[in-house]
């Protein structure tokens, strides 16, 4: 395991959309990096979650490994930024990877299988206290959200993108000489707004490309995920 020192337009849709339900996918995000030699057990099992419909799981590369030898190819500073973010939400002075963050809330340390499905399992049980609904018409998408029991603001309303699967030839580092695999790694993070969670909300945003989006209502900066919905 690897640790670092202390941190630091609405719009009415109509009929657009199909009725909103309740259901949403628990969110798992596996801050990770190819110059991390503990990293490889943990980029397995996210592909393994990738694959399920109950789970939307997210690589976030980051970079602050680079520098022992091998620059991760999908690394991004913003990353590592959400990661600090978490920790000091936590109240813990350090990062690290492998670090999985189910649901916004529970911390699983390294590749720990029966402790992450037992997280994603209570977090599936909670049931979502938002419901979303998002669909996509050409380079538009459509988002709508209502408040199923009291939210307290502000809510961020998060869009993903990512990458369902590349792999890479590790040639420096501490994993040098391996040909690694890796899914849903996130190459695009943006922050589309603020929403109080008093009034159905109903917006649109641009989206270019065909890889996968994913919307996230989170509850402040590095709170509990609300809702998630993802289309491939």
């Amino acid at each position: 395991m690897r640790y670092l020192l202390p941190l630091v337009t609405a719009l009415s849709l109509g009929s657009v959309l199909p009725a909103i339900s309740q259901e949403s996918p628990v969110v798992v995000e596996l801050f990770t990096s190819q110059g991390c030699s503990s990293c490889p057990p943990a980029d397995a099992i996210l592909e393994e979650l990738a694959e399920r419909e109950d789970v939307i799981a997210l690589a976030l590369h980051v970079d602050y490994w680079d520098y022992i030898g091998w620059e991760d190819p999908f690394g991004d500073p913003a990353h590592a930024d959400r990661q600090r973010a978490y920790a000091h939400k936590a109240g813990r002075k350090s990062i690290y990877t492998p670090e999985m963050i189910v649901q916004g809330e529970t911390d699983i340390v390294g590749a720990k299988p029966m402790k992450l499905s037992k997280a994603i399992a209570e977090h599936n049980q909670r049931g979502a206290p938002v419901a979303l609904k998002i669909a996509r018409e050409g380079d538009t998408l459509k988002i709508e959200a209502e408040a199923l029991e009291e939210v307290s603001g502000p809510v961020i309303l998060h869009m993903v993108r990512y990458v369902p699967h590349r792999t890479t030839t590790i040639e420096r580092g501490e994993n040098r000489g391996k040909t690694l695999s890796y899914a849903n790694i996130v190459d695009g993070w943006q922050v589309l707004g603020q929403w109080d969670g008093a009034a159905p909300l109903s917006m649109t945003a641009e989206i270019s490309g065909d890889t996968p989006v994913v919307v996230i209502l989170q509850s402040d900066e590095a709170g509990p995920i609300l809702a998630a919905q993802r289309l491939r």
